[in-house]
């Protein structure tokens, strides 16, 4: 087994934990048995990027400068492939594509397609309250012919403040706060949860929740980049067009 000849640029930051274990996961998920043919890997972890979900809901750009800033950092140090492990930062980064000089690997992509592959029968969107009311996720799914069920508003906002609370390194908190919401998402549908916030697979595994039930967005993530610096991959943007949001049934 060779290294890869391309370098990988991580943008994270979003939050300081999940890029942390973003990283653990690209590295088991590596198939090098010595540490010469891991991938390099250049890291810019930026926390000072304004705040994704609130952007998101006040309809403010504030990430979008910074989240360009940091991918064009990395390109200029040297990152032939992209990543950033951060899904709500994903609702700005189709506006960066003709901007930047080398490709992002697309969490959601990452993610739905691996969820198909484990559930083909649909799974439960878990993810930061903006990138639910962004409908990048929904969209993408119906683009993709899959299902996706999205929480009602008690539960969405338990999701959202699981995540939180990971940020604030309340790692049993969170896992108290999200084992309540899927356990009565599940009552409604026996489905995988579809991690689609990077701290969130955090506090499923502090839920102490069978792990075959989490579709892991850092995990996808790390995978798909290996598959990338490693050899095929599918596409890394998706240009189907987009649907309509909505909420499940």
């Amino acid at each position: 087994m060779r290294a890869p000849q391309h370098n990988l640029g991580v943008l994270g930051g979003m939050g300081p934990l999940a890029t942390a274990e973003f990283l653990r996961s690209l590295a088991v998920s590596a198939p090098a048995a010595t540490d010469q043919q891991h991938p390099r890997v250049l890291l810019l972890s930026e926390p000072t990027i304004p705040d994704r979900t609130e952007a998101v809901l006040t309809g403010d750009d504030a990430p979008l400068p910074a989240l360009e800033r940091g991918l064009l950092t990395l390109a200029g140090w040297g990152a032939d492939l992209l990543a950033v492990p951060c899904n709500t930062a994903h609702v700005y980064l189709d506006r960066l594509r003709g901007r930047l000089p080398v490709p992002v690997v697309d969490i959601v992509d990452a993610t739905l397609r691996e969820s198909m592959r484990v559930s083909p029968a649909g799974g439960w969107l878990a993810a930061s309250s903006g990138t639910v009311a962004s409908g990048l996720y929904q969209r993408r799914a119906k683009a993709l012919g899959y299902r996706v069920l999205v929480p009602d508003g008690v539960r969405r906002d338990a999701i959202h403040t699981a995540a939180v609370q990971v940020k604030a390194n309340q790692a049993a908190e969170a896992g108290d706060t999200l084992r309540e919401a899927v356990r009565s998402l599940w009552q409604r549908a026996r489905l995988p949860v579809i991690g689609a916030c990077t701290e969130l697979p955090l506090a499923y595994a502090a839920a102490d929740l069978p792990p075959a039930m989490m579709v892991s967005s850092l995990d996808a993530l790390a995978q798909a980049c290996v598959r990338r610096l490693y050899g095929a991959t599918p596409p890394l943007w998706v240009g189907a067009p987009y649907g309509e949001v909505g909420e499940a049934a």
